[in-house]
């Protein structure tokens, strides 16, 4: 019997490489693979926990859903949904909330540094954010969750609240394992010493990205003294975008290295060039004739959530009796 494997991305604008790399990409292998009951969701309550602009959130929300599809996930293969069109998604939350100490809240490492960040919006909901998390991922009795370094402290909370919840109320949830994403940390294209954002598009390479834009972005990319093509802590320039080459290509930094040895950094930006242009041509045509289709969309969500909503249904049912509010 396939473990049950759940993720999701927020509905923030447009995927990066660094989004790319670091979880969609992923998705599909893991989708692929065989070995899951796959779902991967539009965290669209996640991202309301930042600054935005309700009249661009709709377009944000099917933007990403293209971008599902066109990279490769199957609505036959993995359940693909809308975190807001499935309720229980919220009353769990509601549920744990009532369990959680807020100590453990406190020291998560997210919210200080997401604080740090809009101070100007320091919601609650930015503080209970892992706890919706939770939630996500309880709701499913998902065995296995994919995820980077950072969200490794929100998944252990998840498993600390199943702990606690089968402790008080008898065994209702599955504690749920990380797999962990093998891809580097991808950084700014114009500031390598800094994680790649979206705030910073001219240091972003994002993945529907033409390839003209393609070509001027990493021309311009920050590189480091000397033009040797060497992975080192001491050119994080070029160990920045050897990093991606190899991400993308598959080869190890060792072999790109001797690849371009005698090179300089100019031929080895116009290949990096090349390769993501080829690596994403089939992606941006997918996704451009997607985006023509909104209702498909749509109703591919709607359709996907419906899925989502009757095996939260059942868990949320029990979660209730457990807890004494079913009558």
């Amino acid at each position: 019997m396939k473990q049950t494997l759940i993720s999701g991305i927020q509905p923030t604008g447009r995927l990066h490489i660094g989004n790319f790399l670091g979880a969609l990409k992923n998705f599909v292998e893991l989708q692929n693979s065989g070995k899951y009951k796959c779902h991967f969701f539009i965290a669209d309550l996640h991202s309301l926990t930042e600054n935005f602009n309700p009249k661009e959130k709709p377009e944000q929300i099917l933007e990403l859903a293209a971008d599902f599809l066109a990279a490769g996930l199957n609505p036959k293969k993995s359940t693909i949904f809308l975190q807001s069109l499935v309720p229980a998604h919220t009353e769990l939350t509601w549920v744990l909330n009532t369990i959680t100490p807020l100590g453990e809240l406190k020291r998560m490492t997210q919210f200080k540094e997401k604080s740090e960040v809009q101070r100007d919006n320091e919601n609650a909901g930015l503080f209970t954010y892992p706890v919706l998390m939770a939630a996500d991922i309880l709701l499913y009795d998902a065995k296995f969750v994919p995820v980077g370094n950072d969200q490794l402290q929100h998944l252990e909370l998840a498993r600390t609240l199943a702990r606690k919840f089968n402790s008080r109320f008898g065994k209702t949830f599955v504690e749920p394992q990380p797999i962990l994403t093998k891809t580097p940390r991808v950084m700014s294209l114009s500031e390598p010493t800094k994680k790649m954002s979206k705030s910073q598009p001219e240091g972003c390479l994002f993945i529907d990205d033409s390839p003209g834009e393609i070509k001027r972005k990493i021309a311009r990319a920050t590189t480091d003294s000397g033009s040797k093509i060497k992975h080192g802590a001491d050119k994080p320039g070029i160990s920045n975008l050897l990093e991606i080459y190899s991400a993308v290509s598959g080869e190890t930094i060792p072999e790109l290295e001797k690849k371009f040895a005698g090179k300089n950094y100019s031929y080895f930006k116009a290949k990096l060039a090349e390769l993501m242009s080829d690596y994403f041509a089939d992606y941006r045509r997918k996704k451009a004739e997607l985006m023509k289709k909104p209702a498909m969309l749509k109703k591919a969500l709607r359709r996907g959530s419906g899925q989502a909503a009757k095996v939260t249904e059942r868990k949320i049912a029990e979660a209730r009796r457990k807890i004494g509010v079913s009558i």
